[in-house]
């Protein structure tokens, strides 16, 4: 079993009993089975963890949607576990491989990759029924929701990215990119998106506006995770057998700094000029701070985080 349970430069750990005004990421682990908050006050260099939430086995991707609810998908066990705000959780089965999440901003739908079955579900967000679905390339992997509607599909085994029309639940392109593309994120700052290609060890850059690449940005071995945050500033790229993470800047399109982190780098999140990364086989976060371009600590977790998310404000909370 995988042990890590190290802190390195925090200024403190606690335990938390429900969500800060400063917002917060979770954490899906996969062989702890849990979904673990991890919280950052404003102002403040503390890191704190707040629930670790047991789920069903085996969680892979984590999603967060309006309203500050959460969703988790479970590929083995065939079903999605929502997560409320106020920590009780239920489950839904789905008829597939559920893998890939997007949560739709108007809390109305949630889109689910069916990575054995090649396709896209929409779900109702309330009731988790089955609303459409739409065939797309082989293994749908990461999913991403831009404007006007659009969904982007990393396909890994087409190498391209399907763009999904979800008023109609139709593909309406393919766009080529490298070998095997595993993680994208919509930059709505500059209409862009943002695909990690994990065999080929590069980014592509789509202009999503002309639905076509516009750059590939070489970063390290195996890159599966992609973030950017919401000022549009720095792409952050997880560089799974690098144990590293490359931070791209998104004017020059070129990497500015490596940064070390923990074992088997995966799923990133940003969140109030952090970058947080879950290291699947260091079972730890690694928080690193997109000004200093540096990592600033590491916070343990349940075993296995595969996947991070920032969650969304709840309405009435203020300073969310």
């Amino acid at each position: 079993m995988r042990v890590a349970r190290r802190l390195i430069g925090l200024a403190g750990l606690a335990l938390a009993a429900g969500p800060t005004a400063a917002g917060s990421v979770w954490v899906a682990s996969q062989q702890g089975a849990r979904a673990t908050r991890i919280e950052r006050p404003d102002g403040a260099r503390v890191a704190e963890v707040g629930a670790a939430l047991a789920v069903a086995p085996s969680p892979a991707v984590v999603a967060a949607g309006p309203g500050g609810r959460l969703y988790l998908s479970h590929p083995d066990g065939r079903a999605i576990t929502v997560i409320a705000p106020d920590g009780t959780t239920r489950q839904w089965p789905v008829p597939g491989q559920a893998f890939g999440l997007a949560a739709d901003p108007d809390g109305r739908a949630l889109y689910v990759g069916d990575w054995s079955g090649n396709r896209v579900l929409r779900l109702s967000a309330e009731t988790g029924a089955v609303e459409a679905e739409v065939a797309v390339g082989r293994d749908p992997a990461g999913l991403a929701l831009g404007v006007d509607g659009r969904l982007y599909v990393a396909e890994r085994e087409n190498r391209s990215v399907g763009v999904v029309d979800t008023a109609r639940m139709a593909r309406i392109a393919g766009i080529p990119v490298g070998d095997g593309p595993f993680a994208l994120a919509y930059d709505l700052v500059r209409d862009r998106v943002y695909v990690a290609n994990v065999r080929s060890n590069d980014l592509t850059v789509i202009d999503a506006g002309a639905l076509k690449p516009i750059a590939t940005v070489p970063v390290g071995a195996s890159p599966y995770g992609v973030a950017i945050g919401p000022d549009g500033r720095r792409v952050v790229v997880t560089n799974q057998h690098a144990g590293t993470v490359s931070i791209v800047d998104a004017e020059a399109l070129a990497v500015v700094a490596t940064v070390p982190v923990g074992r088997y780098p995966e799923g990133v999140a940003i969140l109030g000029g952090r970058a947080y990364v879950a290291n699947w086989f260091s079972d730890d976060v690694s928080v690193i701070d997109l000004a200093a371009l540096t990592e600033t600590g590491r916070i343990p977790v349940a075993e296995g985080p595969r996947t991070v998310a920032a969650d969304r404000p709840v309405p009435g909370e203020a300073g969310r």
